[in-house]
């Protein structure tokens, strides 16, 4: 009797001792759930709250590349007025808030209203009235300005950085290193360094160049941005309509 209630005892001192962890553990998840319930709302509020981002991206987008790939896909929906006759460089794709890590976009559903008169004032930039709504939609309304003060910014950037004069009349396809075209800004702009610039690319052809900067247009590192530069050893720069 005495061993049979020894063994008894022995065998209900880990079952409490079971019982006991299983709540601990339970009582832990429940917590760890409403922390990251509390944690998410802010999380969200701040990825949708216009204005409240760390810095730009000045995107120059390379016309010719864009011309050449859009005509291969759809021929027939090429855009006139950025892909016709005159001879566009780099033009303006955007200015993007960023955060360290990650950007904002589509900040208010619907966007506010934006008018022509404001969009056909940057044609010189932008040649495109589509691409000028997009921008305002998809990444102006994320940074807290009025639709005109969005685009004086966009205009403030753009006089910022000066265009490295090899890229100003491209007359022939041009082979390039994305270090190549790196390098021609960064010794074009003083104070901008190779962590605050990023070339893109396509399969074979320069897309964009982004520069990164700060709420008041001085050039600023950005690694996040920097690391999805173009890995390619080479690119193509297509030349300008009228080219060769």
């Amino acid at each position: 009797m005495i061993r049979a209630s020894r063994v008894f005892h022995a065998g209900t001192i880990p079952s409490r001792r079971a019982g006991i962890h299983v709540i601990s553990v339970l009582v832990s998840a429940v917590l760890l759930l409403a922390t990251l319930a509390g944690a998410a709302p802010a999380q969200e509020t701040r990825r949708q709250d216009p204005g409240k981002f760390d810095f730009y991206v000045l995107a120059l987008s390379w016309s010719p590349t864009y011309c050449e790939a859009a005509t291969e896909r759809a021929p027939d929906r090429v855009p006139r007025q950025q892909c016709g006759a005159r001879p566009y460089h780099f033009v303006v794709h955007g200015l993007w808030p960023q955060y360290e890590r990650g950007y904002p976009r589509d900040c208010q559903i619907p966007a506010p209203r934006l008018n022509r008169e404001i969009m056909s004032s940057m044609l010189d930039l932008m040649p495109s009235p589509r691409l000028v709504f997009n921008q305002w939609d998809r990444h102006g309304t994320c940074t807290g300005l009025a639709p005109r003060d969005y685009f004086d910014a966009i205009r403030k950037a753009y006089t910022t950085t000066k265009i490295p004069d090899q890229f100003s009349d491209v007359k022939n396809y041009l082979s390039v290193t994305p270090g190549e075209v790196e390098a021609a800004f960064v010794a074009a702009n003083p104070g901008l360094s190779r962590e605050a610039i990023a070339v893109t690319c396509d399969s074979r052809r320069l897309s964009e160049v982004r520069i990164c900067m700060t709420k008041d247009f001085r050039f600023r590192d950005c690694p996040d941005v920097a690391r999805r530069a173009c890995s390619r050893e080479k690119v193509v720069m297509p030349p300008a309509r009228g080219g060769s």
